[in-house]
């Protein structure tokens, strides 16, 4: 690391990322995505039931840097106001529509909204100009946010178009589920311990460090794992994972920064690893979590500077890839199914068998196999 420019990453790393991933105990993952999408720019979407930490998580990174953060819960009835302010009576006496946004969203580094897709019409079209373009927008007020990054949360996926525009926003999407119940005693002790700490800081990174690592990401080398991020791009495609030429172009932010929090201003093949987080829907992890895993292999490139996310999973998730099974089971019980969906599911299949040879215990892996061996007669196949 011996670029100047890179004198942050190291404090950020130490001062912030590892602390979080012990006071969080079984939430690596997440906070490995969260501080990608913070270099990054983007914004990030957590997927999973309440209690599970994910406020918390939010409110702990800001302290970390001596950040402003603003937290909502939405329902179908927020106001504008709720999120934004209300209007400045002082002004609007004097004839000016002007918000008095002390203490809210437009004035937060980072921004927690729970239960996003409870957002109604009222608010959403605010919403996708701060998200889109960290710019606030209401009446002649047009005003350019400090927004480092904002995550959303939910116990569900959208099922309606405007509902989806709002979750497209939201680049990379992770689980966030309650940890096994042989972690709960870590999970109690360090929360406990979590509870019990000053609501300051002593941290070294501040939020204009961060910025500083924001600006970095332009000067990011792209040019080494180009070809096979544009073939990594068709292989999704072909796939039925919907990645838009909008989306590949941003998530070459994300890219950049898996390289400036190894240390790196050039991308290598393991930063790739962010596009497993790219799924619209669960029965897709799966199928990104093998084709970007064989990406990532394929380039053959490892070495002591990549993200320790880069390698995947060890051992394959016997309980996910039985719920996998199961929607699959589900979608080809569905009448009229036309020959590009089946395609699709049959796609989707091989991979899960692919996925089912690395699960690591002989009785679910012999339980998945008798799933897989029942699912391919519905393809007009004898055998996988």
């Amino acid at each position: 690391m011996s670029d100047p420019r890179l004198t942050h990453v190291e404090q950020f790393n130490s001062e912030v990322v590892t602390p979080l991933k012990n006071a969080f105990v079984g939430k690596d993952e997440i906070v490995d995505l969260m501080a990608v999408a913070l270099v990054g720019g983007e914004n990030l979407f957590l997927f999973g039931p309440p209690g599970t930490a994910k406020s918390a998580l939010i409110r702990e990174l800001a302290l970390r840097m001596q950040g402003r953060s603003f937290d909502y819960l939405l329902t179908r009835f927020t106001e504008p106001n709720e999120l934004f302010g209300p209007f400045d009576i002082r002004k609007l006496r004097e004839g000016d529509l002007v918000t008095n946004t002390e203490g809210m969203l437009p004035e937060a580094d980072f921004v927690f909204l729970d239960e996003l897709l409870n957002a109604n019409s009222a608010v959403l079209n605010s919403l996708l100009m701060v998200l889109n373009e960290r710019v606030f927008r209401r009446g002649r007020e047009n005003r350019k946010l400090d927004t480092l990054m904002v995550v959303g949360a939910s116990n569900h996926l959208p099922e309606d178009d405007a509902l989806s525009a709002l979750f497209d926003r939201f680049l990379l999407r992770v689980n966030c589920q309650n940890v096994p119940p042989e972690m709960l005693p870590e999970v109690l002790g360090a929360g406990w311990k979590l509870d019990h700490q000053a609501d300051g800081r002593d941290g070294a990174i501040s939020v204009d460090d961060v910025r500083a690592l924001q600006s970095l990401i332009r000067d990011v080398d792209l040019s080494g794992v180009q070809s096979c991020y544009v073939e990594l791009i068709h292989r999704l495609r072909h796939a039925g994972i919907g990645v838009s030429d909008r989306r590949a172009v941003r998530l070459q932010r994300v890219i950049a920064a898996s390289a400036v929090l190894c240390g790196r201003l050039n991308a290598v093949a393991s930063d790739l690893w962010v596009l497993r987080y790219i799924w619209d829907s669960e029965e897709q992890q799966t199928v990104l979590e093998s084709i970007v895993q064989d990406a990532i292999t394929a380039a053959g490139e490892n070495s002591s500077s990549d993200h320790p996310r880069s390698s995947g999973a060890d051992e394959a998730d016997a309980e996910q890839l039985s719920r996998d099974l199961s929607r699959l089971n589900d979608r080809l019980s569905q009448p009229d199914l036309s020959e590009t969906d089946k395609a699709y599911l049959r796609d989707q299949l091989g991979l899960i068998a692919g996925r089912c040879q690395w699960v690591a215990d002989e009785q679910q892996r012999g339980h998945l196999e008798k799933q897989i061996a029942a699912l391919w007669p519905l393809f007009g196949d004898n055998d996988g």
